[in-house]
């Protein structure tokens, strides 16, 4: 499993929000290069965005295509894109970083 995983969540559905497309990129010399991406599984969960790549300390971020999503169950969404930016700051360590999502608001946090 990645050091790095997520979890879409469709409040207003109250389900998993599947086939959403995340990347995750890492701040390198100032820039954000993009490390992986995937679609999330039926339950909502993206359990791979490393590849190859080493999960060490840093700046990363999650960008999660909401409006694409939305776009695909016909319903109208605010948001366009969710960014999340977080500090890895142990790099022995998992981090799981869950988007609770609705059409118009979001919330995340550090999961387990």
């Amino acid at each position: 499993m990645s050091g790095i995983t997520s979890h879409v969540l469709d409040t207003s559905l109250g389900k998993p929000a599947s086939a959403v497309s995340v990347s995750l990129a890492y701040l390198d010399d100032g820039a954000f290069r993009e490390l992986g991406r995937a679609l999330t599984d039926r339950d909502g969960r993206v359990k791979e965005l490393l590849g190859q790549h080493a999960l060490v300390a840093g700046l990363y971020r999650l960008s999660f295509e909401t409006a694409a999503y939305y776009r695909a169950l016909g319903r109208e969404t605010f948001y366009e894109r969710v960014e999340i930016q977080f500090h890895v700051t142990d790099a022995t360590e998992h981090y799981h970083v869950p988007l609770l999502l609705s059409p118009f608001g979001y919330s995340t946090y550090r999961g387990s």
